[in-house]
């Protein structure tokens, strides 16, 4: 089983950019969008029959929002943890038979930090919402989790240290997450590779030259941990700041 996750920093714009071409060379079973940043209404998404669409949009208009095409039926769709209005769009869970798949797009504590209190409170939330779920089966986490978790995630470790995204907070909500169950899907195959990153800042030359943070994820709890055939990083695909991670389970 395939499955693709991209932060496409606005689907419409990345649809000028090459998206279908790319979702249509990937031909995953699941494919999962973070910062949609659209409304109702606003995009036909011509994906073929196999495909069914799960849309989850925040209330404010050109903001964050998240998305599921799959070529599996499931068996319930949620919005938001558990049965909570969400108004941010930010989560998306569909169950199968065998597993649950959590779509994410984690709120960022912002440049000065003045939304970290509220994202460490998230966290807590969201943990608490997966381990639910893994009492019940297991769980497939994706999405943009907007931390680079070790030095090795992250070009410049040492000067950006306490910077959004890499406070030891963040990182330490990330190490509390793996300690209750789940797996770092590329981690596990590629405990030791850097230089890989998923999200690069629009700055003049960063992205050439690969001044970049590895925040995009798919993980799994641990007793998948043995399904996992391949976790990659799809670099030279462009469109967004972020490019799409995959990841193939050996999943019925």
């Amino acid at each position: 089983m395939k499955l693709v996750s991209w932060n496409v920093n606005g689907l419409r714009s990345c649809v000028t950019k090459g998206f279908l071409d790319y979702f249509r060379e990937m031909d995953a079973d699941l494919f999962c969008l973070q910062e949609t940043k659209l409304q109702e209404g606003q995009i036909e998404l011509e994906l073929g029959e196999s495909y069914s669409q799960y849309w989850n949009y925040a209330v404010k208009k050109g903001y964050s929002g998240t998305a599921v095409f799959s070529k599996i039926k499931p068996l319930s769709v949620r919005y938001g943890i558990e049965e909570d209005f969400e108004e941010e769009g930010r989560i998306l869970t569909l169950e199968f038979e065998s597993f649950y798949l959590v779509n994410v797009y984690t709120p960022n504590a912002k440049r000065d930090l003045s939304r970290l209190d509220y994202r460490l409170e998230w966290e807590d939330r969201f943990r608490h919402y997966l381990l639910q779920l893994d009492a019940l089966k297991p769980v497939v986490v994706c999405g943009d989790l907007n931390v680079a978790h070790r030095e090795l995630d992250i070009k410049n470790a040492k000067s950006n240290i306490g910077s959004s995204g890499f406070t030891d907070e963040e990182r330490g909500k990330f190490t509390e997450l793996l300690a209750a169950g789940f797996v770092d899907t590329f981690r596990y195959l590629y405990p030791d590779r850097g230089d890989v990153y998923s999200w690069w800042s629009f700055m003049p030359k960063v992205r050439e030259r690969n001044i970049g943070w590895r925040i995009d994820y798919f993980l799994v709890s641990a007793r998948l941990a043995p399904a996992i055939t391949e976790a990659e990083v799809h670099t030279q695909v462009l469109g967004s700041d972020h490019c799409p991670v995959s990841v193939t389970l050996a999943l019925e």
